[in-house]
């Protein structure tokens, strides 16, 4: 009986020195996203928490160092890197990818036919080859068709023509190279305001320009023969330096309008376009449904719903311009 006793409490014991172990829960999954841009590293030393995308990740449940951690790559304006950088994240490698240019989306679509592939696209992901269709993306790439409508060109114009007056020339200052943000998409958004130009009766200057070193050349010569107004067209080289545009436009005394709103917020005038945090913040969405088990097959891509109009009313009175209460009235942000 003495032994049966001995088998019993050792038994016992073996099975408390057990049975914590068996029961540990199994360890959490820390997911990786790679985050591809074409824009420079952050300077702002919160660049994280102001992030669009950060914090709708944060609002979805995705909290870097507990459940995820996420891996970006610059390429700085240099979409001459794209293979590298895509070659780097798939190396890691990570659950997913999040590519912000044709170029980057294009390098990694290359570079990885498995890993989930999240576009914010300013192209036509369709026309490009990236998806079947907007419906049924098909293979490993899903996302933001964030590519500029019909008729966002002309709307600009007529935007801008508000607040200079009738008759005035305006430049319109474009990227034909390779390297914009889509050669199609702009050079459709060019023929657009021309036709729109046309309409109203307003003479139009267009001054192609490919590298910064060009900017104030094109200013010097939209001012001598005779701008008075300024539209800027979508473009990589031209997203890269919105304080260097906007303080071009101030100098020469041009009421300049683009295509989002971080230009006036820059110092430029006016800017018209689809809503980029909107647009960010589905990004995302997509993120958070494919670490969740989603396949970017069955993930329609979504094109805008949302556009906005900011107003910087310091720079139009430093300009000494009047915007109409109209304009005001229609504005999502005015910047004081």
């Amino acid at each position: 009986m003495w032994l049966s006793t001995l088998g019993l409490l050792v038994t016992f014991g073996i099975g408390i020195l057990v049975a914590p172990r068996a029961a540990a829960a199994p360890l959490k999954k820390v997911s990786t996203i790679g985050v591809l841009s074409v824009a420079s590293p952050p300077s702002a030393p919160d660049w994280q928490q102001r992030s669009v995308l950060l914090q709708e990740l944060r609002h979805l449940g995705w909290r870097e160092g507990e459940n995820v951690t996420v891996e970006f790559r610059w390429a700085s304006g240099w979409v001459e890197r794209s293979a590298d950088l895509a070659a780097e994240l798939v190396g890691l490698p990570v659950d997913v990818i999040v590519a912000d240019n044709v170029a980057l989306i294009c390098a990694v679509q290359h570079a990885t036919t498995t890993i989930p592939i999240v576009m914010f696209s300013v192209n036509d992901p369709v026309a490009e080859g990236f998806i079947a269709s907007l419906a049924r993306p098909g293979g490993n790439i899903t996302g933001v068709d964030a590519s500029f409508i019909a008729g966002l060109g002309g709307k600009q114009l007529e935007v801008l023509t508000e607040v200079v007056p009738p008759g005035t020339r305006a430049a319109l200052l474009f990227d034909p190279a390779p390297s914009s943000s889509d050669t199609r998409t702009v050079a459709g958004m060019l023929h657009e305001v021309q036709v729109a130009a046309q309409a109203l009766g307003i003479p139009l200057q267009v001054l192609e320009v490919r590298e910064p070193d060009e900017f104030a050349s094109a200013f010097d010569t939209a001012r001598r023969e005779g701008a008075g107004a300024l539209l800027v067209l979508p473009s990589i080289v031209f997203g890269l330096h919105q304080r260097r545009l906007a303080a071009l436009a101030l100098e020469h005394r041009l009421p300049a309008i683009f295509w989002r709103r971080s230009f006036p917020e820059a110092g430029g005038l006016l800017a018209y376009g689809p809503q980029n945090a909107d647009l960010r913040r589905r990004v995302a969405y997509y993120v958070d449904r494919i670490l969740k088990g989603a396949t970017p097959a069955d993930l329609p891509v979504e094109r805008p719903t949302k556009f906005e109009l900011v107003i910087n009313l310091k720079i139009a009175q430093e300009l000494g311009l009047t915007i109409p209460p109209t304009l005001l009235f229609q504005a999502n942000e005015i910047i004081r």
